[in-house]
């Protein structure tokens, strides 16, 4: 990556938390770890300081917990990309993170691989944001089945607020919907559909949540 971006690391077990430094630096992604703290607090103070462009950051964290964290920091820095790792596989943490523009959720022990993957998408995410996206759907020819679902899936992501017909867009590709779709529920396990409709519904979530003057009508 050309750009650099800047991270902060909270977890409260230190050696954890000198590996997952050690860990960042050796992904040389171009991302660099502008500080580090052992409770939600202190992270907090660091985001704070530091106004980084990713936050990864444990559940359970002492003082203030790794969720408050993050709802402080989507309410005050909501251009702040986070990734969550916990020890427990406890799905209702994954569903209420999504309130706080979390982007991943890994389990402890990190995998390497995964941690990488998660940080490589988030810089792709900001680096698109910084060219500015694209409003249109480009699928470069003889793409395999996995980038022409990402491409679909990016596409999705960027434009589900609008006014979108996705079967009509595929049409005129002449990309079949029933192929596009196997390919895609076969890979994210949820249809481009399904998968649209979903993040309308969180982001209604998160305009129920942060939004008390709205009524659910006009949400």
């Amino acid at each position: 990556m050309d750009s650099t971006y800047s991270m902060v690391i909270a977890e409260d077990e230190e050696l954890l938390l000198r590996n997952l430094v050690r860990k960042i630096f050796s992904f040389n992604l171009g991302v660099h770890v502008a500080g580090t703290a052992q409770t939600g607090k202190q992270a907090l103070e660091m985001v704070k300081a530091h106004s980084p462009d990713i936050l990864l950051t444990d559940i359970r964290m002492p003082v203030l917990s790794g969720m408050d964290l993050l709802a402080q920091v989507s309410e005050q820095y909501p251009a702040i990309k986070s990734i969550i790792i916990s020890g427990y596989s406890d799905f209702d943490y994954a569903k209420e993170a999504i309130k706080y523009n979390v982007q991943e959720y890994l389990l402890k022990p990190v995998n390497n691989e995964e941690l990488k993957n998660a940080v490589f998408k988030i810089i792709t995410k900001l680096d698109m944001e910084k060219r500015g996206y694209s409003t249109s759907l480009s699928i470069p020819e003889f793409s395999s089945k996995e980038q022409t679902a990402g491409a679909i899936k990016e596409y999705i992501r960027v434009n589900y607020e609008n006014n979108i017909n996705i079967e009509e867009l595929l049409s005129q590709m002449n990309y079949s919907s029933d192929y596009v779709t196997k390919i895609f529920s076969g890979i994210y396990g949820l249809s481009p559909i399904k998968y649209m409709i979903s993040l309308r519904i969180h982001k209604a979530q998160h305009l129920l949540v942060h939004n008390p003057e709205l009524t659910v009508q006009n949400i």
